[in-house]
């Protein structure tokens, strides 16, 4: 009779081990308890901290028009062109502050800055949570040079598992094809250990954060 193949053993030790279940050998260990420290700061205070721990860069705005005066000046300080912007709301706010932008496809290859809504700020992590379902879709996030981030302060959560359950809710039945999380910049050290900002997507990722709960 030939040997058994080690897939063949693999697939009976699972057999006998679903068969002849064992009692949990640690039955007093707490699996409910959040595995994380308590976050000591406010949300949004936490979430800058963290932001720029990896690179990115947090603006803090009391209101809309506020935001619109800081991104006029981070335009004229770094001579920004080819802004790309498809939120509906977003192009309002723009095209108020006279802020040129293009929206149409046949612009979008040579666009350098792109700027969007997100779904959630991920508080303990400085991360964030976008999804397929935004007007900006899957390509705004990663392809411009500049991800610019509009959030407000109603869309921070603690953590990653709250933005979850909090999209889920959201969206019901009809979820998003793609969600994803986003922690600063796109970078790599695949090659040779030398750090290469823009690898995968943006090299400088800028989130303003409107204050919206007052």
């Amino acid at each position: 009779m030939e040997e058994s193949t080690s897939k063949e053993k693999i697939l009976k030790n699972v057999r006998n081990a679903l068969i002849n279940k064992s009692d949990n050998p640690y039955p007093a260990i707490d699996l409910e308890s959040s595995v994380f420290y308590d976050i000591e700061e406010s949300l949004d205070i936490n979430f800058a901290q963290k932001l720029t721990e990896v690179s990115g860069k947090f603006v803090f705005c009391e209101n809309e028009d506020e935001f619109l005066n800081n991104l006029k000046s981070l335009i004229s300080e770094n001579k920004w062109n080819n802004i790309f912007c498809l939120e509906k709301k977003i192009q309002k706010l723009l095209t108020k502050a006279e802020i040129t932008f293009d929206s149409g496809n046949e612009k979008f290859l040579n666009i350098k800055i792109g700027i969007t809504y997100c779904e959630y700020l991920i508080s303990r992590l400085g991360s964030i949570m976008i999804s397929s379902k935004q007007t900006s879709g899957r390509r705004l996030n990663v392809f411009p040079e500049t991800h610019i981030v509009l959030a407000y302060t109603s869309q921070l959560v603690p953590d990653i598992k709250d933005a979850i359950k909090n999209i889920k809710k959201k969206y019901n039945e009809k979820m998003p094809s793609m969600i994803s999380v986003i922690t600063g910049p796109s970078r790599t050290a695949d090659i040779e250990k030398t750090l290469v900002m823009g690898a995968h997507g943006p090299k400088e990722l800028y989130v303003f954060l409107i204050d919206d709960n007052t």
